[in-house]
């Protein structure tokens, strides 16, 4: 076994190869205090039967429950799916590693990194970036690294990484990058409305660390890493592009100016078919020819994209470089929803619908690192019919979970406190149609939604997606891209914030050389963006509505002595199953004892209200309270002074005259009114009627 060691800001952190996982092309381990990451790296032996257009790499992150000590909650005591938290981490380290593989490596590469260790206080999600870049370079994979990951906190104004995981709470930016000594390849970021020069300062300050994080693997990657493996390149030949350029680039430099993406991108498919039969019949000894033919004419398509916007400034629908697509908001349009808003900006259409519940509604939140739950949840669904396609309806994949965390990131922090407003919300962005940056639709149709339910908002949130071309000695960025941009462009960057400032922030680069100044002039532009959408969101609802809807459950809210949630749950649960079957409400008991009790109709609150209050009554002694007879002894009777709680009357304090028989003067059923005399230190309670007959001796007449 083979270690190298650093310390950084105060903590070792390790990588070791050679002792686990040895069958694996490329393994190592890498712990940060008591937080251990095991990655390995393996990758096909054998080219692929048919022709990819992509590099085919999965990522897999993995948490082990015995890495906390802890087993599964639930029925079933194993880990099952990937849970969403496993899935986000899964995307940042497929995303980092991903523009690493060379355009033409086509065997199947799988990493999986897995969590066998977690102290609760470092964070796995960092080093299992580190640790897939390792596992990669230490293997014969061909794979451009290394590159790191790093968390950039922000606390009392001052930059740090390696924040404790519990530590986040408490910081106002919470970003993760990664790259290599000179290269930014990922950015995602959730912030409390930072500034575009505190952001870029932020990055750049993180992007020093990695020179650090990527000089610790170079020592151990000099040491134990294996020759690199031969390939045979598996990619479109120069001959065959420029091939299709001779036929076709005139035709398709025509097509690419039509605006709407149906039209043009049929009027595409049509060129495609008409080259095909010319370019197959004069290749037709290459293998995989007909596959390569469609990659080589998506080449041709996309240098003529490139080519025009860099030289002309115009795009593929005909804007320039900082315009914005037409922008139309609605409010209010499904009846039954506690809020609604769709949010159209060009052919790109969000459906957004708010929920509020009781805190019985949350997510529960139980992985390795973390348990509890979450009020705020934002689910987003991309429907296949949102781009003209047919394909099978299942659960959210990645790109779904993902876009929705990032939604989610950007309202969050302007969301109410729950002491403020203690519902649990949800909102469902349904994608209508899709023609770029469905997300920051979502961002968008969100806020909108959460302002039309009445959710008082501490300021409306915009997005927006900037994109980068890179071509030809130039460069250009892009406001507000289309899916076609995406795809052919050199940077996805979406921007989300306030007036005041950023919220959150994610960025993929498929390229190299992507420097402060160039961060700084998107930002700058995404900042005008973001106004001048939030302003057309806000003609259409200026501002959060004062009630909520009628449809949305009704809220009071009580205090009690926190000694006394025992009581009000009862044994087993008993006592607030009971409330909630009589009042058809829901009740949330907080530790503090503040109850929060949920229901539709004002008569059912009270009524719960009551019951609660009555339960958990402080009592004294002296305290006069009107009870209910429930039972009758020789010595004495029993009466119940709150729902809970029984009081012995003793014979000798019913009445002022002697009385020998007590049903002669108290019958089961009947209501009295009797005083706390006595509060033994088993919490048995004495009762007196005597005493208050002393007080009123005409109260006692109709007994006597």
């Amino acid at each position: 076994m083979t270690f190298v060691e650093r310390i950084i800001d105060g903590k070792t952190l390790r990588i070791e190869t050679g002792g686990y996982a040895k069958q694996a092309d490329g393994s190592c381990i890498v712990r940060l205090g008591d937080t251990i990451v095991l990655a390995t790296a393996v990758s096909d032996k054998n080219p692929p039967k048919e022709f990819l257009d992509f590099v085919p790499l999965t990522v897999n992150y993995q948490e082990r429950f015995y890495a906390a000590g802890k087993i599964p909650g639930g029925f079933v005591k194993r880990e099952g799916k990937p849970s969403t938290h496993e899935t986000l981490i899964s995307r940042l380290i497929d995303r980092s590693i991903r523009p690493l593989f060379p355009k033409d490596y086509k065997q199947e590469i799988q990493v999986i990194v897995t969590t066998v260790s977690a102290d609760g206080e470092n964070d796995p999600a960092i080093i299992s970036i580190l640790a897939a870049s390792c596992a990669l370079c230490l293997s014969d994979i061909p794979f451009d690294g290394p590159i790191a990951g790093v968390r950039v906190s922000k606390t009392n104004d001052k930059l740090g990484v390696f924040a404790p995981i519990n530590g986040l709470n408490e910081s106002n930016l919470n970003l993760i990058l990664a790259g290599g000594k000179d290269t930014i390849n990922m950015i995602e970021a959730g912030a409390l409305e930072l500034s575009e020069d505190e952001m870029v300062e932020a990055i750049m300050f993180g992007k020093e660390y990695l020179k650090t994080l990527v000089d610790i693997q170079e020592e151990l990657i000099k040491k134990e890493a294996k020759p690199k493996r031969e390939y045979i390149p598996i990619d479109v030949s120069e001959d065959l592009v420029n091939k299709i350029e001779e036929i076709a680039s005139e035709e398709l430099t025509e097509a690419v100016n039509i605006k709407e993406k149906k039209k043009r991108n049929s009027t595409i498919e049509d060129i495609f078919n008409k080259v095909k039969e010319s370019v197959l019949s004069e290749f037709e000894d290459e293998e995989h020819v007909e596959e390569k033919t469609k990659a080589a004419f998506e080449d041709v398509v996309k240098n003529i994209i490139r080519t025009k916007i860099i030289n002309t400034g115009f795009r593929i629908d005909g804007r320039g470089l900082d315009d914005i697509r037409p922008i139309t908001c609605e409010v209010g349009v499904l009846p039954r929803a506690h809020g609604s808003a769709v949010f159209t900006r060009g052919e790109t259409q969000a459906l957004a619908a708010t929920t509020l519940g009781s805190k019985e509604d949350a997510q529960i939140v139980d992985d390795v690192s973390e348990e509890g739950y979450e009020r705020f949840m934002l689910h987003y669904n991309f429907l296949p019919f949102s781009t003209g396609e047919v394909r099978r309806l299942g659960p959210p994949g990645r790109r779904e979970i993902g876009h929705g965390n990032l939604a989610k990131r950007a309202i969050e922090p302007m969301l109410p406190e729950e002491d403020e407003f203690p519902y649990a919300i949800r909102v469902v962005s349904d994608i209508l149609e899709s023609n770029g940056s469905s997300s920051m639709a979502t961002v968008c149709g969100a806020t909108l939604s959460l302002m039309d339910a009445g959710v008082p908002i501490k300021k409306p949130v915009s997005g927006v997606a900037m994109g980068l071309i890179k071509y030809d000695g130039g460069h250009a960025i892009l406001t507000d891209i289309l899916g076609d941009e995406d795809h052919y462009g050199d940077m996805d960057f979406k921007v989300a914030g306030t007036r005041d400032g950023i919220t959150a922030l994610q960025m993929d680069i498929k390229i190299m050389g992507v420097d402060a100044a160039l961060l700084k002039e998107a930002l700058e532009k995404a900042k005008k963006a973001r106004f001048f959408i939030l302003d057309k969101m806000l003609s259409t609802l200026p501002e959060t509505r004062s009630n909520l809807s009628k449809y949305a459950p009704q809220i009071k809210s009580l205090v009690i002595d926190s000694d006394k949630i025992k009581d009000l749950i009862g044994p087993g649960g008993k006592t607030i199953k009971s409330i909630i079957d009589k009042t058809n409400v829901k009740i949330d008991i907080n530790p503090d004892g503040k109850v929060n009790v949920f229901g539709s109709l004002d008569s059912d609150l009270e009524g719960a209200i009551s019951i609660i209050k009555g339960i958990t009554a402080s009592l004294k002694e002296g305290d006069v309270i009107e009870g209910v007879v429930t039972r009758i002894e020789k010595y004495g009777a029993f009466v119940k002074i709150l729902p809970n709680k029984e009081g012995l009357l003793h014979i000798s304090q019913i009445s002022n005259n002697r009385i020998t028989n007590i049903s002669d003067v108290l019958h089961i059923g009947d209501k009295i009114r009797v005083k706390i005399s006595n509060i033994d230190e088993l919490g048995r309670i004495a009762l007196s009627r005597k005493s208050l007959l002393n007080e009123n001796p005409d109260e006692d007449k109709d007994k006597e």
